[in-house]
C-alpha cells in the first residue's frame, strides 16, 4: 500500500495566501488561480461562497471573474453536479511522471494538504485570525478506483463519463498535451488491510481536528511531527520520496519530527510491512470523514 502526501491549494507561489480554517473548524482549500480552470461563481463550502471567500482573504486580487484549477475535486456538494459524479483528482508532466515511478494505481491512497491558517468573519468579511499560526494541513483523501490516461483534447473521456467533461485535466485536455495527462477516480468504498470499510472512496474531511495538523505545533510549517512508525526503517521498509536524506529525519519520543522539502506536489510513502499504516489511516479519515 503507498499513502500520497499530495500539496494542492493556494500556496506562497500561486494564490499567495493560505487557505482557511474557519469558524466551526470548517476546512476549506483554495483552488490555485489558472487560466485553465472555472470561475468561482456558484461553487461553496458549506454556506460559505468560495468567491466571496477567496475576494477577501487575497484582499480583493481575485474576483468572482478570475479563473481556478479545482482540483482535486473531492465535495459533492461544491456544485450542482451531473448524474454520476465521483471524486477525481488530475496530475500531469513531472509530478505524474514521479507518480508512475513510484508505481503508483489503484487501491493507492492520496492525502491532500496545503497551506492553513485560521480565519474569522469581521464586519462582513473574511479575515485571518492575527497571530494563529501557519501550518500545513491535511484536508481531504482519495483512494484510487481507476486510472485514465486522457487523450489528447479529452473527447474520449467526456463520451465515456459525461460527468467528467468540466474536470480541468478533460475539458482544457489540450493544455496538458504530451505531458502524461491523467485522472485518478475514486474507489465506491474505501478498502484498508484487505477489508470494505464503510466510508467513502474519496471526500474533504467535514472538520478540521488536531489531527489533522502535519506541521508541528510552534514550528515553521516545514517542520512535520509525524507518527514514529514514517521513519525510515530498512526492517519496515518504509520511505517517503524525495525525503530519503536521514538527515531530514529525528526522533522525539514516540513522534517523528521531519523537516519536508520546499518544493514538490506528490510524496510518496510506501509503507512496507508497516502494519501501523493501514491502522493510522483507517482511523484517520474514520474520525473526519
Amino acid at each position: 500500500m503507498r499513502i500520497v502526501f499530495s500539496r494542492k491549494g493556494f500556496d506562497s507561489q500561486y494564490g499567495g495566501v493560505p487557505s482557511p480554517i474557519l469558524e466551526g473548524a470548517l476546512i476549506a482549500s483554495l483552488p490555485i488561480p489558472s487560466k485553465h480552470g472555472r470561475e468561482l461563481t456558484g461553487l461553496r463550502r458549506d454556506a460559505v461562497l468560495m468567491d466571496n471567500l477567496v475576494s477577501d482573504l487575497s484582499g480583493g486580487r481575485y474576483g468572482p471573474k478570475d479563473t481556478f484549477h479545482l482540483d482535486p475535486d473531492l465535495d459533492a456538494s461544491a456544485c450542482a453536479r451531473k448524474s454520476g459524479w465521483r471524486p477525481a483528482f488530475g496530475q500531469a508532466g513531472a509530478a505524474q511522471t514521479h507518480l508512475d515511478r513510484q508505481g503508483v494505481g489503484v487501491g493507492d491512497t492520496f492525502l491532500f494538504f496545503g497551506w492553513y491558517r485560521q480565519a474569522t468573519r469581521l464586519r462582513a468579511r473574511w479575515t485571518y485570525v492575527p497571530g494563529a499560526q501557519d501550518i500545513h494541513s491535511l484536508f481531504g483523501w482519495l483512494q484510487v478506483g481507476d486510472v485514465i490516461s486522457v487523450s489528447a483534447d479529452g473527447r474520449a473521456e467526456a463520451s465515456r463519463f459525461p460527468w467528467l467533461a468540466e474536470h480541468p485535466h478533460v475539458e482544457h485536455a489540450a493544455a496538458f498535451q504530451g505531458s502524461r495527462n491523467t485522472i485518478f477516480l475514486a474507489a465506491d468504498c474505501l478498502h484498508l488491510g484487505g477489508r470494505m470499510l464503510a466510508l467513502p472512496g474519496a471526500g474533504v474531511f467535514k472538520r478540521w481536528s488536531p489531527r489533522l495538523q502535519l506541521t508541528s505545533r510552534g514550528c515553521r510549517r516545514s517542520i512535520w511531527r509525524l507518527p514514529l512508525w514514517m521513519a525510515p526503517s530498512a526492517p519496515k521498509g518504509t520511505s517517503l520520496s524525495y525525503h530519503l536524506d536521514p538527515d531530514r529525519w529525528r526522533i522525539e519520543g514516540t513522534d517523528a519530527l521531519l523537516q519536508s522539502v520546499a518544493k514538490g506536489q506528490e510524496f510518496v510513502m510506501q509503507t512496507g510491512h508497516a502494519a501501523e499504516a493501514t491502522t493510522w489511516l483507517s482511523k484517520l479519515i474514520e474520525e473526519h470523514a
